[in-house]
């Protein structure tokens, strides 16, 4: 199944997921908290999900540019926090950038791991 989706999407249709998921991220980050938005129940978890899967979408869209592209999402990350301090509603912490750190490293693992897989069963077709 997964030999299939990662064959069967183009690069292109990644690259949107990745700038929709991107701005969808953006938005959430920035609207005024409420009780019905998505949510694990622990913001640090929401930013390490949200960027392990910015991170996942991104390698499937630029896998030529692994660095600059996981780099960029941490500036992304700092970017957020930033404007989240402008807000007067939402505050900047240094936590919820690390968060975003580690869901990069998280969804760089996952990149590398459906790579891994996806080359795996190739061989044995």
């Amino acid at each position: 199944m997964l030999r299939r989706a990662l064959k069967s999407t183009s690069p292109a249709q990644w690259r949107w997921a990745f700038w929709m998921g991107a701005a969808v991220v953006l938005a959430l980050c920035l609207m005024p908290p409420v009780q019905h938005l998505p949510s694990t129940g622990w913001d640090k978890a929401n930013h390490a999900l949200a960027f392990a899967m910015l991170a996942l979408l991104g390698l499937l869209a630029y896998p030529a540019r692994r660095a600059p592209l996981l780099w960029a999402l941490i500036a992304y990350g700092a970017l957020i926090e930033v404007l989240q301090s402008l807000t007067g509603y939402r505050t900047a912490e240094w936590l919820d950038l690390a968060a975003d750190g580690i869901g990069v490293v998280i969804g760089a693992q996952l990149a590398r791991w459906c790579g891994a897989r996806a080359r795996a069963a190739a061989r044995h077709t």
